[in-house]
């Protein structure tokens, strides 16, 4: 068949069949299809969109187009996570070793950051000696004896993705519903566990702006998940401020510890609790209320933190420092963010804060970017909090001189203080089963 008819099909309204799916994507891999066919029936897709079947079909192709991680010896006790991306979110720190304390098997591939989200690979990175790749075996035997393994996402995972996902970036059709649910669940059936909990962010730091346009997503990816023979849950979370207190890699980890230590409680345990919950709730076939018991007790017990010694000590990270390591470590300059006037913190813009903390050295602006690890924010004060003029809002961590002035500038623009505290808000918008 020609990828022609398959375009001017779509393009007219049409629905595409599986084996019409599968000709493009095989095609396009193989590189018989040429980017301009290929960025056609994507603007053809943002436009006319594509039915549950046509999705199902779109990421069960994409998920065979490379290697397939086959977790079977694990039987049902499989489950992943994965999130939309924000600032602050540390999640994976925290939930992986809980889970896998619970008798969960956490065979997960992450990524690296780039522009204003961290990634998890990078945050891991940050831990002296931790290893981020790892063969086959090696990664499966981990799972198998820990519980959990957290590496970097293979070189032949979904390559239709990574080929699709790079063309829609310089095509405009990156924000199609269908395209970012192949995108997302493709990589996660190709990973093969047989749970999946998705965090799907919300608000000035998340790709989708609004939570009902985060809503429409998590239902597409919960729906085609279960198509694909998957257990499927999806928690809406706020992302209109930072996740927790810390922004930058090293920072991140840190503040895991402490959540997984029991010494920090607020509005990232509160997420990792739930996340934690519904990833309990599919492998172990638990109601909400037994499984949320059995996460906070994993934490209170001291399990879940023993659990990430094992974890880092498995892939040759420095336990110990996990229990030594500071905010402001190996950071030369550690610089106080005051509040110019008194009043309450109405609004943050959490994407320019976390843009700031790639000007001071945390993220990545292109993909070559080096990362300084120790480079972040601690934020002191957030939405709904009363603050005094001279009052410490925040500490800028880095090593860079220059960097300083225009991250102070850019986080403070991305405040709004205002003389009446603001409604509150929750933290978990929804969560869809």
């Amino acid at each position: 068949m020609r990828i022609y008819d398959i375009i001017l099909k779509k393009r007219n309204g049409g629905t595409l069949t599986k084996d019409e799916i599968a000709a493009f994507i095989d095609g396009y891999v193989d590189g018989t299809i040429p980017d301009y066919q290929a960025s056609a029936l994507c603007m053809a897709i943002f436009f006319r969109g594509m039915t549950d079947e046509e999705t199902a079909a779109l990421t069960d192709c994409m998920a065979r187009s490379g290697d397939m991680i086959d977790l079977s010896r694990f039987g049902d006790l499989t489950v992943d996570k994965h999130s939309t991306g924000g600032v602050g979110d540390k999640t994976t720190l925290i939930v992986a070793p809980i889970v896998a304390s619970l008798g969960g098997k956490v065979a997960k591939m992450s990524g690296r950051g780039l522009g204003h989200t961290g990634g998890t690979v990078d945050k891991l990175a940050s831990i002296p000696g931790m290893r981020v790749t790892m063969a086959r075996e090696a990664f499966l035997r981990q799972v198998e004896e820990i519980g959990v393994a957290v590496i970097g996402q293979s070189g032949n995972l979904t390559p239709a993705d990574k080929k699709l996902y790079a063309l829609r970036d310089v095509t405009a059709t990156v924000d199609s519903i269908p395209l970012i649910t192949s995108s997302v669940m493709s990589k996660k059936i190709a990973a093969g566990s047989k749970s999946i909990v998705l965090d799907v962010k919300a608000g000035s730091g998340a790709f989708m702006k609004t939570a009902d346009d985060a809503r429409i997503l998590a239902r597409n990816m919960v729906a085609i998940g279960k198509a694909c023979g998957r257990k499927m849950s999806a928690l809406i979370t706020d992302m209109n401020r930072p996740l927790g207190t810390a922004v930058g890699n090293t920072l991140e980890v840190i503040e895991a510890v402490k959540v997984l230590r029991g010494a920090s409680k607020g509005d990232l345990y509160d997420v990792c609790v739930a996340l934690a919950t519904e990833m309990t709730m599919l492998f172990a076939d638990l109601p909400h209320e037994k499984a949320e018991a059995r996460v906070v007790s994993a934490i209170e017990s001291g399990d879940a933190f023993r659990k990430m010694q094992a974890w880092v000590t498995a892939q040759g990270g420095d336990a110990a420092w996990l229990e030594t390591a500071k905010y402001g470590d190996g950071a030369a300059l550690a610089v106080p963010v005051v509040s110019p006037a008194d009043g309450y913190i109405t609004c943050m813009d959490t994407e320019e804060i976390g843009t700031a903390a790639v000007i001071l050295g945390a993220g990545r602006s292109k993909k070559e970017d080096e990362i300084d690890d120790s480079a972040g924010i601690l934020v002191c004060k957030k939405t709904g909090d009363a603050v005094k003029k001279g009052e410490i809002l925040a500490t800028l961590y880095t090593n860079d001189a220059a960097a300083v002035a225009p991250a102070e500038k850019r986080y403070l623009d991305a405040l709004t203080v205002g003389s009446a505290a603001p409604e509150a808000t929750d933290l978990i918008f929804d969560i869809i089963r």
